[in-house]
């Protein structure tokens, strides 16, 4: 087990993503204090908060988050910082410690599985831009109708070649609710993930087409 500083937050990080954030809670500036006087590493977990507020405590939190690594810290001023980050390696969260001084808890990295067949991702890869291209057009259309600019619904070239690393950036491209983001998150690996991101394009394209009608 491995015990690490937490920032449970209201969003999904994945591996790969880079993540901006404006420290002022009394509890994660001081994180950041430790972090500078080498105290703690200058990495912290990511959770989703599922019900209540990223301020104060009393949140419910996601057992599957995402290793955080600072990658520039600016202190504002004595009690506020700007931060960038980029997520790294995924874990499950096995035991929650007290927050005290800030959030802590013990964790297990999970990796992805790996044993996939090329076919199976292949497939997979080309249902999530069918599926994309569906809710390009169906977006535009709406947009058309409501004489707004039509919007970006991402981009899946330059993809890696790496299996993991390309789900990722697939499921961080796509306009994904919260919840298909943390389901994406949690597949067992890329083949499951990038399934699961095109059944959640399919809800989508769903929801556009009852706006059209």
């Amino acid at each position: 087990m491995n015990s690490r500083p937490m920032f449970p937050l209201g969003a999904v990080l994945l591996p790969g993503e880079p993540l901006d954030l404006r420290v002022f809670e009394p509890r994660y500036v001081q994180l950041l204090r430790d972090v500078r006087a080498g105290v703690v590493p200058p990495e912290f977990g990511v959770v989703l908060i599922e019900r209540g507020h990223e301020v104060g405590g009393g949140d419910q939190r996601a057992a599957v988050g995402v290793l955080a690594e600072i990658e520039r810290m600016s202190e504002l001023s004595p009690d506020r910082f700007a931060l960038t980050c980029r997520g790294t390696d995924r874990f499950r969260v096995r035991r929650w410690l007290p927050d005290d001084p800030y959030p802590r808890a013990e964790l297990e990295f999970w990796p992805d599985s790996t044993d996939i067949a090329e076919q199976d991702d292949a497939q997979a890869l080309a249902h999530v831009h069918a599926n994309l291209a569906v809710v390009a057009e169906l977006a535009g259309r709406l947009a058309e109708r409501q004489g707004a600019p039509a919007p970006s619904v991402g981009l899946l070239d330059l993809l890696p070649a790496d299996p993991v690393a390309r789900s990722y950036l697939v499921t961080a491209r796509v306009p994904l609710a919260t919840a298909d983001r943390y389901a994406a998150l949690s597949a067992i690996g890329p083949v499951d993930r990038l399934s699961r991101v095109a059944s959640a394009l399919d809800d989508v394209a769903a929801a556009l087409r009852f706006q059209l009608q």
